[in-house]
């Protein structure tokens, strides 16, 4: 019998490897054990992980502005061995960073920009613009980025130390309050081949919910076109501004005979130069929610028809660019198992005694019952399909994946609002973004490392998606509106600058502030 030794030679270096590779896998702790090194590890950084956020805090960079927040980020990200892909899907701002070989692959998102309007001094109790009439963190979206990160990098690290196969991969999610990223991180393929997915957003609570909880929305601007003329003689033009006034008079007549749950809201980005001169343009930008995407493309149907009706009734023209959209976010339960299991184990902070006073006096502030800061993590809950939109809602339908509301927020506050910038800069947010990391390690920790698992959640998801094809808001070619808040983030960064917060400073950003922890009552109202 003939043998053939070169085929014998590498069927043994192929079992031994495979061997080995078994050896190593087994090396590996049990996952209880993996949480705890991982705890451990988020423990130690946990200083770092509130400072990454307090300098977040400190740009006040609105949606696709957000470049010093992005360098910080993906610098923290390279620092721990991270591979960083600047500038994917045709955004400056938006990134992809991965540590690890192999399946699975879990990705981690989180949200980074700020809101028009809402600057302020974190931790004081009253308004405070540290530069008036700035952006600032209303939505904390600061806390989520160090949230992500210390999860990713304490399991990067375990993922190494025991040599365990899987893939751990951190995108960047920029322009999130102008729902305008991720439905083209989507179309530019950028989750294909992700097992799962988890994120994390700001919250009072501290927990995670499963199926539809919110509404799908679109995002459009229409530009009416007339003919210029002098003010005195206005019968010499067209005028494109009363076009977007008899769209804006038409919508609000179809509001009447729209179902309760939609929305719809719109500002005139351009109105026209000054008021002598008939307008030959003028913009209005609008936000259209619904619940489902058929109900969403109806609506937005609807309002087409008086765009043209509005422009036929002006003599003018109109096009229209749709600049974004998504459909509503649908997390997948069985994921949110797994999170809200890591949720429950974690717990709540412990708050100190300085934490608990600062809580009830800024609810007492804002005029809201003073009930302090939550204790418990909130049991998790099924569809509840709210009012508010996020762009990330298209990633769920690409792939399984849950949200994390983690408690670096004190009840009481406006969303969008200044007053929803005083906390997330504190060390109530600071404990909060350490729970937070420690719910989402313990979750990466059990798929990477129980393979039943990540099983149950996929097929989890294909009955999810049961019935279902997926089909973009935003049409085939469109380009990410990028040049958004570009005139404004031009306005206030130079003067934002010298109020930056370097993480490695000797003294934390509240001492660079000035502002006491817990602050002294507000002196006046509201």
């Amino acid at each position: 019998m003939h043998v053939n030794r070169s085929w014998t030679r590498a069927a043994g270096l192929v079992l031994a490897s495979l061997l080995a590779a078994a050896g190593a896998r087994a090396q590996a702790p049990d996952p209880a054990q993996l949480k705890r090194e991982a705890s451990q590890a988020i423990d130690a950084n946990g200083d770092r992980l509130g400072r990454l956020g307090d300098a977040i805090y400190s740009y006040s960079e609105v949606g696709f502005q957000e470049y010093e927040t992005v360098k910080l980020i993906t610098g923290e990200l390279e620092r721990h061995g991270f591979k960083v892909e600047r500038g994917v899907a045709g955004m400056p701002t938006a990134f992809r960073a991965t540590a690890g070989s192999g399946s699975p692959v879990i990705g981690l998102m989180a949200d980074y920009d700020c809101v028009p309007g809402a600057n302020q001094r974190p931790g004081v109790l009253q308004r405070d613009e540290l530069l008036a009439g700035a952006p600032g963190h209303g939505e904390g979206h600061n806390a989520g980025p160090p949230t992500i990160m210390g999860a990713a990098i304490a399991v990067k690290d375990l993922l190494a130390k025991y040599k365990m196969p899987g893939t751990v991969v951190v995108y960047g999610g920029p322009a999130e309050e102008l729902l305008a990223s991720r439905v083209y991180m989507v179309n530019a393929g950028l989750f294909k081949g992700v097992d799962a997915m988890l994120d994390a957003h700001i919250g009072n609570s501290f927990g995670t919910s499963w199926g539809l909880n919110n509404l799908g929305i679109a995002s459009i601007e229409w530009t009416f076109h007339g003919q210029q003329a002098h003010g005195s003689t206005p019968w010499a033009g067209h005028s494109a501004l009363d076009g977007l006034e008899l769209m804006n008079i038409g919508m609000n007549y179809l509001r009447e005979h729209l179902p309760l749950e939609m929305r719809f809201h719109y500002v005139t980005s351009f109105g026209g130069n000054q008021p002598n001169v008939v307008p030959p343009e003028a913009k209005v930008w609008y936000y259209f929610r619904h619940q489902s995407y058929a109900e969403l493309t109806d609506l937005i149907e609807k309002a087409r028809v008086i765009a043209k009706a509005a422009a036929a009734m002006s003599f003018t023209t109109v096009d229209e660019r749709v600049l974004s959209g998504s459909w509503p976010y649908n997390a997948n339960k069985a994921l949110a198992q797994v999170l809200d299991r890591n949720i429950q184990d974690v717990g709540m902070p412990e708050w100190s005694p300085a934490d608990k006073t600062f809580a009830q006096e800024f609810q007492q502030a804002m005029g809201a019952k003073p009930t302090g800061l939550a204790t418990k993590p909130t049991p998790i809950r099924g569809d509840s399909q709210g009012s508010s939109s996020n762009d990330a809602g298209d990633v769920t339908w690409q792939v399984p994946m849950a949200r994390l509301s983690f408690p670096s927020q004190v009840s009481g506050g406006t969303g969008h609002h200044w007053t929803s910038a005083i906390v997330p800069a504190t060390p109530v947010a600071h404990k909060g973004i350490v729970v937070g990391a420690k719910a989402l390690a313990g979750t990466l920790v059990d798929l990477f490392a129980v393979p039943s698992n990540l099983q149950a959640i996929k097929a989890d998801f294909a009955r999810q998606m049961e019935g279902v094809t997926w089909k973009s808001v935003v049409p085939a070619g469109a380009t990410p509106p990028t040049y958004l808040n570009t005139e404004l983030m031009e306005k206030y960064r130079p003067q934002l600058q010298k109020y930056y917060y370097d993480p490695d400073s000797p003294k934390t950003y509240l001492e660079q502030l000035g502002v006491a922890y817990p602050p002294a009552p507000p002196t006046g109202a509201r």
